[in-house]
């Protein structure tokens, strides 16, 4: 009897937890877009197909080395001001993609604290979610997003990403490359049952990394996809209208296993 009873009680705080962690049920067919390292066709191509469909997007910023000041290759600020300015989010990749694992803590904080101040200068709203570059983590890195505040963090993980259970700082996400159109498409269909779905877009088309690439035609095709089959598509911000952030650090213990991108 008194065994059942502890159970009992265990289970009730364990779900009446998990309930608290959602403002509202996460709807079938949630779609959030994410696109990564600031190249070019993210302004000249992406925004405008977005804009057409009325989607919602992140943009995880950073000053890609060392060709970022090449605008055949990479957005300027100017760019990713009007990024803001059309309504996406702008978020943070770091300053120079670094691998946040293999930083001290104050390189860390240095590399956060430039998007941040750039996004200040140009009266943007500063940085509340992040991108980890190459889905490189580890405990250090979690803890100065806890400390600094921010909300979601974005991993890899090929998996659909669960409120409940997932950590809001381990977002996890499909990637889009050039040959795994079919894996993608199967990746929509996990949006169901209080799941979500998260992808990492890198260049539409990228041209200094060739192996992440997709092309203009490939990801209109998407779009319209999601477009004819009444997906919501959202920046990855809007995901605190369903999700109480801060009940959702407490109360998940982050699996840092996660990051890694099938």
């Amino acid at each position: 009897m008194k065994k059942s009873f502890i159970l009992f009680l265990v289970l009730t705080f364990t779900f009446s937890g998990f309930s608290r962690i959602l403002k509202k049920h996460i709807p079938d067919k949630l779609v959030v877009l994410t696109f990564d390292d600031s190249p070019a066709s993210h302004y000249s191509i992406v925004a405008p197909l977005l804009k057409a469909y009325g989607f919602g997007a992140t943009f995880f910023v950073c000053e890609f080395p060392p060709n970022f000041k090449d605008s055949s290759k990479y957005m300027n600020w100017r760019q990713i001001k009007a990024l803001d300015a059309m309504g996406f989010e702008v978020a943070n990749h770091t300053r120079t993609h670094s691998g946040v694992s293999r930083l001290t803590k104050e390189q860390f904080l240095g590399e956060l604290k430039y998007i941040e101040d750039k996004c200040d200068s140009l009266h943007m709203a500063r940085p509340v979610n992040f991108a980890y570059p190459g889905y490189d983590l580890n405990q250090s890195s979690l803890e100065v997003l806890m400390a600094k505040g921010y909300k979601f963090a974005r991993i890899g993980g090929g998996k659909a990403f669960d409120p409940q259970i997932d950590h809001p700082l381990l977002v996890p996400s499909w990637a889009t490359t050039a040959g795994n159109k079919e894996q993608i498409m199967g990746a929509f269909r996990e949006a169901r049952n209080g799941k979500l779905v998260v992808l990492t877009i890198h260049g539409v088309p990228d041209i200094e990394h060739p192996w992440v690439t997709i092309s203009p035609g490939l990801f209109a095709e998407y779009l319209k996809y999601l477009s004819d089959n009444h997906f919501k598509v959202i920046a990855l911000r809007d995901l605190e209208k369903y999700i109480n952030v801060r009940k959702a650090g407490r109360l998940i213990i982050p699996n840092l296993k996660q990051r890694i991108n099938n």
